[in-house]
């Protein structure tokens, strides 16, 4: 039986909190280098025990990513279970240019980018088509998932900068992400983006710009 007919992301609690991540020198990390390297070359012999492996070792980093830029447990799932099938599917062509947990994170942050804007433009068409009379209603786009931080004790400002980050351009989000929630390093996210170290920072400081001018605007509202 082929792996991919019985695979399933082991069981997700939706309501463990979604910490942002310290700066401590392991948080967001792999193992070592020499373990992904020879998980990959198990991987590309076509191990299944070295896929379950990998799952084991990455699901947890991967739903959270993909998660942090849905909002929507059951969505980011379903992304998070299409990035280890990708996985499985492409493992062959896997050159080790990047390495495999910043090879990861690009197959996340797309696949996430790319769910989103499937969702944006259904709900757009969705909206036009009740205007335009083919519905009884007109739709009114639904709220996103409550944010599992937010849950604890209502904290309404939290919610309201997490709905600010999520309108974030889509570049800076992944950066700040990947930074200020998954823990990882400049380096690691300029390798995730295939682009500059000073052009993360440059996100990251646009970012923090314009999320800082939202807070201000609110206290003082």
């Amino acid at each position: 039986m082929n792996i991919l007919s019985e695979f399933r992301l082991f069981s997700v609690d939706y309501t463990l909190p979604l910490v942002f991540a310290d700066d401590s020198p392991t948080c967001g990390r792999e193992l070592t280098p020499t373990a992904d390297a020879d998980l990959v070359a198990q991987l590309q012999q076509g191990s299944e025990a070295a896929f379950r492996t990998l799952v084991a070792r990455y699901q947890d980093r991967i739903y959270r990513t993909v998660f942090s830029l849905l909002r929507t447990p059951e969505e980011a799932e379903d992304v998070a279970q299409e990035v280890f099938v990708e996985v499985y599917q492409t493992i062959a062509r896997f050159r080790g240019e990047a390495s495999l947990t910043t090879w990861l994170y690009r197959l996340a942050t797309s696949r996430a980018l790319r769910a989103r804007q499937k969702a944006r433009a259904q709900k757009r068409f969705a909206y036009f088509t009740s205007l335009l009379g083919f519905d009884n209603d007109v739709l009114h786009e639904p709220p996103d998932h409550a944010h599992p931080l937010a849950l604890l004790e209502g904290q309404q400002q939290l919610q309201l900068l997490l709905d600010h980050i999520a309108r974030l351009p889509d570049q800076q989000q992944v950066a700040f992400t990947l930074h200020h929630e998954q823990g990882l390093r400049y380096e690691e996210i300029a390798a995730v983006l295939n682009t500059s170290v000073s052009a993360v920072e440059s996100l990251l400081f646009r970012a923090r710009q314009t999320l800082r001018k939202h807070v201000q605007r609110h206290r003082h509202a």
